[in-house]
């Protein structure tokens, strides 16, 4: 486990990624002191370009983007991160339950897994939220969670046949421990490098399918988000009038969000597959070829 965290701190791109979301993170988390006042009132033109007043200019009813891509972060993150973790621990749970246990309670899950596997979930969160007329950030999120775990419990389910027949957890097992035990104490922490990688992962997911959701108009227009900016931008024609401003600034912010998580990703699947660190084998190489090219200088 250790080892697993200085592996961690050593990658330049986990620190860039932590840096990206930790940033964005505190942007939402200190909006009242950053950018305050109510970030739907009217303070300027229709479709003002930025200035020094307006950082990030003003959308067709004259309000702040600036304001509202800081404040916007707030409900754009915290659906992303909440719903993450909820189908995490979700498919982290079923995938641990069907590949210890196995029998009918494995084939049972697996089969449950499988039937909502093969839905098509973005197609399936439009289906429901058109059914449901507006949602807000508390549906959205139950909606995602309950159609977006089966991916993290195959990977778990997997992970955890492996595991369950290893010498510690046979050990265990002789010895007498009782089955919670073995789960949370002997193979739990050995799926640590996979659950990062299921966490990442479905955050990223989560942003994106609340994004398209509020981007479709099946969000409250009210709320002030990421995905609502982008909706009110699409139905003012900012892009066809050259107001790249209003539909720029939460764009960025998706793609940014994106970013920090997806170099996170990266270095989660290295410490799962130490064969994808190309990383320290290329620095080894190039130092040897420099070192080969002095030598054959010094040769001439």
């Amino acid at each position: 486990m250790s080892s697993n965290f200085r592996l961690f701190w050593r990658q330049k791109k986990a620190v860039a990624g932590l840096v990206i979301v930790a940033t964005l993170c505190l942007m939402a988390l200190f909006a009242p002191l950053i950018a305050p006042g109510d970030p739907a009132a009217r303070v300027g033109r229709s479709h003002q370009a930025p200035t020094v007043e307006h950082y990030f200019g003003t959308t067709k009813m004259g309000r702040d983007v600036y304001s509202q891509f800081v404040w916007g972060a707030r409900p754009s993150l915290a659906v992303g991160f909440v719903t993450g973790l909820a189908i995490t621990a979700l498919g982290t749970a079923i995938g641990l339950v069907a590949g210890y246990f196995g029998g009918r309670t494995d084939a049972t899950l697996d089969l449950i897994t499988n039937a909502v596997l093969v839905i098509p979930n973005i197609p399936l969160l439009i289906l429901l939220a058109s059914f449901a007329g507006t949602v807000g950030p508390l549906a959205i999120m139950a909606i995602i969670a309950l159609t977006s775990w089966p991916w993290g419990a195959r990977m778990t389910r997997s992970q955890t046949l492996a595991l369950k027949n290893r010498e510690f957890v046979v050990a265990a097992h002789m010895v007498g421990e009782p089955p919670w035990r073995i789960i949370f104490v002997e193979i739990l922490p050995n799926l640590v490098p996979l659950i990062g990688i299921n966490i990442v992962g479905s955050i990223i997911y989560a942003i994106v399918a609340q994004t398209t959701l509020e981007y479709l108009g099946f969000g409250d227009p009210l709320n002030v988000t990421w995905g609502t900016m982008l909706y009110n931008a699409q139905n003012s024609s900012a892009i066809i009038i050259g107001a790249w401003w209003d539909i720029g600034a939460p764009a960025v912010g998706i793609a940014l969000v994106g970013l920090g998580l997806a170099l996170l990703n990266f270095t989660f699947d290295e410490i799962a597959n130490p064969q994808l660190r190309s990383g320290p084998a290329l620095s080894r190489w190039l130092r040897l070829t420099r070192l080969r090219a002095r030598e054959l200088e010094a040769a001439r």
